[in-house]
Formats: C-alpha cells, structure tokens, sequence
C-alpha cells in the first residue's frame, strides 16, 4: 500500500479520511484498529494509547489531528467516536514505567494493551508513527502522520487527548504548584520554572532531558 501524500505547511487544516481503511476492507479485513498515543514529548504525566474500530457506515464527520482542534472540540467528537465505535480502548502508561524502559518502548506497550482491552479483536492494524507493534501477529500497517489522514487514528488521536488532559487536570488538583491543567505536563516555561523552584513530584518523568539536566532533588510527595 502506498500512502498518500503528505500536507503542505501553511494550507488549512485538512480532515481525516478513509481511504486507508478503505483500502483494507477492500481487501477483506473487516475489523481494522486505529491506534495513536499522545503524551510521549511530556515531562510528566503517563502516555495515553486508544484504539478505535470504526463500523464503515458510522464514522463521525469533523475527524482531524487532535491536536489542531480546540479542547471543546475534541470533547464532542470523542463522545460522537465513543457512541458510533465498534470498540473503543485506552490504556495508560505512567511514568514509572517509562522510566524504567523508554518511551517508545512504553507508547508501544500502552498500544498493545489497548488492542487487548478492545471488546472484539481486530484483524487489521493502522499504527500511527513508523514503528510497527512488535508483539502483534497478525496485519498492520504504520501511517506516518497517521492522526491527519486516516480517519480511525485520528478518532484514537482524538479520545487519547481527551482522557489525557482529563487526568492532568486531576493531578493539578492534587499538585497545583506545577500548573497541570494548562501545560499537561510538555516542557513550557512556566512548567520549567516550576520544577526548578520545587523539584519533581512523583508523576514526573526522571529520566527526560528537562527534568534531568536542571540537577533536581526529590520534590514534595
């Protein structure tokens, strides 16, 4: 299969379509999984993977990069993905995990395990990115920016973000110091200043560039 061609920088924002999809079914499989991660450049926080069947005759309109859309956009149509779906999964990786292994090692993994919590299993794979899933057997293919061409991963794009930002949201709560809820963990200036005034908390990635070449001790718990 060959992919299609990629945007131009600078022309307007062009949705998700099925044409890989189609292609797959064309070929027989019925059940393909859309899979994407988001939260893989963040300082803090867990990696987020979704998987998304999609039945061909219900697949939301507006499907797009999450992360060209605004957050209430986002919101609505990942309620649109959840409610049209075959099968939805999303699974976490924290950053203990991370740490422990690496990132791409621990995006893959959380992708994996949503394959396994989806409801039915699928016969075809659409992997975001270059890397393939090493542990599946059957049919995939990697769509490098995936999220802005194929319809189901830009849905698994879209209910990634979501649940993402839900849970920075929540740990802002229990950590307010750091300002979770606006950065979500990526390395912005005010994030930065933060870690450098109070070290890290435990949702923090150790072992990322940002967090250890500002010589930090252990922050609050």
């Amino acid at each position: 299969m060959t992919a299609p061609r990629q945007r131009s920088a600078g022309k307007p924002r062009r949705l998700a379509d099925t044409a890989f999809e189609q292609e797959a079914w064309s070929a027989g499989y019925g059940r393909i999984a859309g899979l994407d991660e988001v939260g893989r450049g963040a300082l803090a926080g867990p990696v987020v993977a979704t998987a998304v069947i999609f039945d061909p005759g219900r697949i939301p309109n507006g499907l797009a990069d999450s992360k060209t859309l605004s957050r209430s956009r986002r919101e609505e149509l990942s309620a649109e993905i959840l409610e049209a779906a075959v099968g939805v999964a999303t699974v976490c990786v924290e950053a203990e995990e991370i740490d422990a292994t690496n990132i791409l090692r621990a995006s893959l993994a959380a992708m994996s395990r949503a394959i396994a919590r989806l409801p039915v299993v699928p016969d075809f794979l659409l992997v975001d990115g270059n890397a393939p899933l090493p542990d599946w057997k059957g049919e995939q293919r990697t769509v490098i920016a995936g999220d802005a061409s194929s319809a189901s991963i830009a849905a698994a794009s879209i209910v990634a973000k979501v649940e993402r930002d839900r849970l920075m949201t929540a740990y802002s709560e229990r950590w307010p110091e750091y300002g979770f809820s606006t950065h979500v963990g990526y390395g912005t200036a005010s994030h930065l200043e933060a870690l450098a005034r109070l070290g890290p908390c435990p949702i923090h990635r150790r072992t990322f560039k940002g967090v250890l070449t500002m010589n930090l001790f252990d922050g609050i718990g």
